[in-house]
């Protein structure tokens, strides 16, 4: 019993870095709060939470069977996530302030666009990875997915909204528009960096 109680506090340990510290789903975010304000990034920020937890549910109960066997499918995943990061890229660069109302033309992540990126989400696949291996003794099958679904709903509802809030809180601070768009540029290139891992494991 205590080891499930360490191995549960260690999990959730893990989840809560890997969730906190930056990475496509928070830089994104980041620059979404600021450049259109939290209730604008709101779907965004659903999307991310709803559909990592359901990829933490589905690749726990069996999907992950289907990359083992063909792994080919996680390479193009792999790239196809890549290949969609420097396009979000491009339009967080470009990206300029906008006032309340008001639409760029491009608006913020939608839902479904949100919950179907954490399927080419590079780092979202290393959580799910130590999740569904590292940390499936917490508890027996299935009881383990449900408990591991809900914590990334927990903290990943959590984080979420922090950096979206982070954003948002800058947009007092950064009033001018040639700053959100410095701002922005400053963001995409960190987007950018978080394909490093990537290609590091080509």
């Amino acid at each position: 019993m205590n080891m499930a109680y360490s191995l549960f506090y260690a999990f959730l340990a893990f989840m809560v870095v890997m969730y906190f510290t930056p990475g496509p789903n928070n830089i994104m975010l980041l620059a979404s709060g600021l450049t259109y304000g939290f209730r604008r990034t709101i779907p965004h920020i659903v999307g991310i939470v709803i559909g990592f937890a359901f990829m933490v549910a589905t690749v726990g109960v069996g999907l992950g069977t289907v990359f083992l066997a063909y792994p080919i499918l996680q390479t193009i995943l792999k790239y196809a996530g890549a290949v969609y990061l420097i396009y979000l890229a491009a339009v967080i660069a470009m990206s300029g302030p906008t006032k309340p109302g008001e639409e760029d033309g491009r608006g913020p992540m939608t839902f479904w666009g949100a919950a179907m990126f954490q399927w080419i989400n590079a780092k979202g696949w290393v959580i799910v990875i130590g999740t569904i291996t590292a940390y499936a003794a917490i508890a027996r099958f299935p009881i383990n997915i449900v408990i591991q679904t809900l914590i990334s709903l927990l903290v990943g509802t959590v984080s979420t909204v922090v950096w979206a809030l982070f954003g948002t809180a800058l947009r007092p601070i950064l009033t001018s528009e040639r700053l959100v768009r410095a701002f922005n540029i400053l963001m995409a290139i960190l987007l950018l960096a978080s394909l490093y891992p990537v290609f590091m494991d080509a």
